[in-house]
């Protein structure tokens, strides 16, 4: 029988309560819910705001235009003094390109996300990894059916906003929500769902800044 990619049961309950642990270091990672807007800035580049359910900045992020190998940093604030995740490409310009999530402070991997870059020509599926680069689960597109619209109709997202559904195995853990206009998007991260704490909640966040940064650029 192949091993569980969470390990025996005893180690999966480890890993959820080490995951819950390390989400609740800080109270920015305790929500159930956040809002993260995109701004486009000038031509290029962009900067995402990460919002508590009060509509309290938690986190806030820089992108800067024109780079050939993706580094998000989010940090506390826009003064960006202090830094809390990394989110950074393995490769360069890659349609399937893995992208690790770090703990700035400790250095620790928290996990991956890797973009099916094939699949997501037609609808947007990413994988969720662990530290290990073990797949945990995926976060899918919604409608096989309205992804193809969204794809071939112009301006089809203003009137159907695409929504993803994260889920490990058949347990769903995170939806996200998406709102857009030409000049700000929103997504609505939703947790409720994973009361267990499979999904590590900053992985989860630097999953909705990867839906807005990556998946935000291509209708």
């Amino acid at each position: 029988m192949p091993e569980s990619p969470f390990g025996t049961l005893g180690e999966g309950r480890a890993a959820v309560a080490q995951t819950t642990q390390n989400a609740s270091a800080d109270a920015r990672f305790n929500f159930p819910n956040y809002l993260i807007r995109r701004k486009v800035m000038k031509l290029v580049g962009g900067a995402f705001f990460v919002d508590d359910p009060n509509g309290n900045l938690v986190l806030y992020a820089n992108q800067k235009g024109w780079k050939l190998k993706e580094d998000l940093r989010l940090y506390t604030g826009e003064d960006m003094t202090r830094e809390l995740l990394v989110i950074q490409a393995r490769s360069v310009l890659d349609l399937g390109a893995t992208y690790d999530v770090t703990d700035s402070a400790t250095g620790q991997k928290i996990g991956a996300l890797r973009r099916k870059g094939l699949k997501s020509m037609i609808q947007d599926e990413w994988a969720v990894l662990d530290a290990q680069d073990r797949e945990m689960g995926t976060i899918k597109e919604d409608s096989l059916v309205l992804a193809l619209i969204r794809r071939f109709i112009d301006l089809a997202t203003l009137f159907l906003p695409q929504s993803y559904h994260c889920k490990f195995g058949e347990r769903a853990v995170a939806s996200y929500k998406q709102t857009k206009n030409p000049f700000l998007m929103k997504i609505e991260a939703d947790f409720s769902a994973d009361t267990s704490g499979l999904l590590d909640r900053r992985l989860g966040i630097a999953a909705a800044v990867m839906l807005c940064a990556i998946e935000g650029k291509q209708h």
